[in-house]
């Protein structure tokens, strides 16, 4: 006969495995979805850069200018 508590303990080590299982699937695809939304950012990240740059170039002039006409 078999002991009853061996019985339940592996039902209950069944039932983890099978959710650790699952969860190491969700975080595959929770990986998979961040990687895919790093690369889509990657652009948005140089736009934004390109514009932060050219913002600064923008302002230098206008001090430049603002400094030209100031020395007049």
């Amino acid at each position: 006969m078999e002991n009853p508590h061996a019985e339940r303990q592996n039902i209950l080590l069944q039932r983890i495995i099978k959710n650790a299982d699952k969860c190491t699937e969700t975080i595959i695809e929770l990986n998979h979805c961040l990687e895919e939304i790093i690369r889509a950012n990657s652009q948005v990240k140089t736009a934004a850069d390109l514009v932060t740059k050219y913002r600064k170039n923008v302002q230098y002039n206008l001090e430049a200018m603002k400094g030209s006409e100031d020395a007049k």
